[in-house]
């Protein structure tokens, strides 16, 4: 015999079988749907975080203001008297002892009610200086950035994230129009382009949102026209960039120094540095996708599992065809053969049904539970691949309990 004439006598056994066929490549399908699917989740939600890190600047420090009350400690009112939060002069000292840093952005956030004409628009404004978008890297759609005249005279101008334009304004230019926040009307002199940063924590350290949603305005201007508690601190965030990324660490350890010695000691703020957070979240993630991967694994080794049991009961109710086959003069790698490509066509049948479950389950679960999603190619190959072994595997031994069969004794076999 043949190869073509052994493949074509495997296709007839299970073409002849149609249910139990199906029921044997379940635990292929399901497998590898799972493979596909779990990995495809791991791989979105490690993209979002390095895009979330690389938002923030990856040569860049983050200090933000941290209430002990919030995460469940007790803030003492002997703390609050020594320290009142991060402030404008927390930013100056920095700038001007820190010999590592460049850039040294503050900045002070309140949430708003934005409303332009006939449109309103829950936002956050962000009041910073010109420098804070050159140290996030944002970049203009059109119009331009407010200047350090702006700040020096708290003008009422403003820059709108993309997201902000598209609620307020729809399709129109909103370049010169008026938005009114805290009953004072600004002027629109930017737009920014769209990040696409989504909201979310990061390591437990960071917070962040989407800034494609915020309202950008001079500095001064939100501290000295905008109601806010006086008990809170003059600034939310104030964010470093520096030059070489081998001194973060560095720039790091100066930086809290010089916020203990400012602040007296109290712990009320917290230092992150976006690189170490992106390397911490790439550990964390492989961990994540090796565990996945072999639990999804697991479910392939259970359908191996179950083609080596349905290969089992095929082999001992054929035995009687198997013995007029080797009498007719088949060798046994040619039974051996047959039962073996039947195995290995259930698994990659299986395997290219599980593909597209898997990959068509991704697409229902960005679209119904908007979680991102990245189908690799290396992981439908890993799948298909395992899909295949797990065939051979756990096919050759029915295959070789089929050849091994005495022909006398397989005729006699009722």
């Amino acid at each position: 015999m043949d190869l073509r004439e052994t493949f074509s006598l495997s296709v007839g056994g299970l073409s002849s079988h149609k249910l139990r066929t199906l029921l044997t490549m379940l635990g292929i399908i399901f497998g590898v749907a799972a493979v596909i699917a779990m990995l495809s989740i791991g791989e979105g939600a490690k993209q979002e975080a390095l895009e979330q890190i690389r938002q923030m600047g990856i040569h860049n420090i983050i200090v933000q203001h941290w209430n002990k009350q919030t995460d469940g400690n007790t803030e003492s009112s002997g703390d609050q008297n020594l320290s009142s939060g991060l402030n404008t002069g927390d930013a100056q000292a920095i700038s001007r002892i820190c010999p590592l840093a460049e850039v040294v952005a503050p900045q002070r956030e309140v949430k708003v009610k934005a409303q332009s004409t006939g449109h309103a628009f829950q936002s956050m404004a962000v009041g910073t200086i010109p420098e804070y978008f050159s140290v996030l890297d944002a970049r203009l759609n059109s119009g331009v950035f407010f200047t350090k005249e702006d700040v020096e005279q708290a003008r009422r101008v403003c820059v709108l994230g993309s997201d902000a334009k598209r609620a307020l304004f729809y399709f129109d230019n909103p370049l010169g129009a008026q938005v009114k926040m805290q009953n004072q009307w600004f002027t629109v002199i930017g737009v920014l382009e769209d990040k696409g940063a989504a909201g979310g924590k990061i390591g437990g350290v960071l917070e962040v949102r989407n800034t494609d949603e915020d309202i950008y305005i001079p500095l001064t201007t939100v501290l000295q026209r905008f109601k806010w508690d006086p008990g809170e601190p003059e600034l939310t965030q104030i964010t470093i960039k520096v030059g070489d990324p081998e001194q973060l660490q560095e720039a790091s350890d100066i930086i809290r120094n010089i916020l203990k010695r400012r602040h007296r000691g109290v712990d009320d703020f917290k230092i992150a540095i976006p690189e170490d957070l992106m390397r911490q979240s790439q550990r964390t993630q492989q961990i994540f996708n090796i565990v996945m991967g072999c639990i999804a694994g697991i479910s392939l080794v259970v359908g191996g599992i179950g083609i080596m049991n349905i290969m089992l009961a095929s082999v001992l109710e054929r035995t009687r065809e198997i013995g007029i086959r080797r009498a007719l003069g088949a060798r046994r790698r040619d039974i051996l053969s047959q039962f073996l490509i039947e195995a290995v066509l259930v698994s990659l049948l299986g395997g290219l049904i599980g593909v597209v479950l898997g990959y068509t389950m991704t697409k229902v679960i960005t679209l119904y539970a908007h979680w991102k999603t990245i189908v690799e190619l290396w992981t439908i190959a890993l799948s298909f691949g395992v899909a295949a072994a797990v065939g051979i595997g756990f096919g050759l031994y029915p295959a070789r309990q089929a050849s091994m069969l005495n022909p006398i004794d397989a005729l006699r076999y009722e």
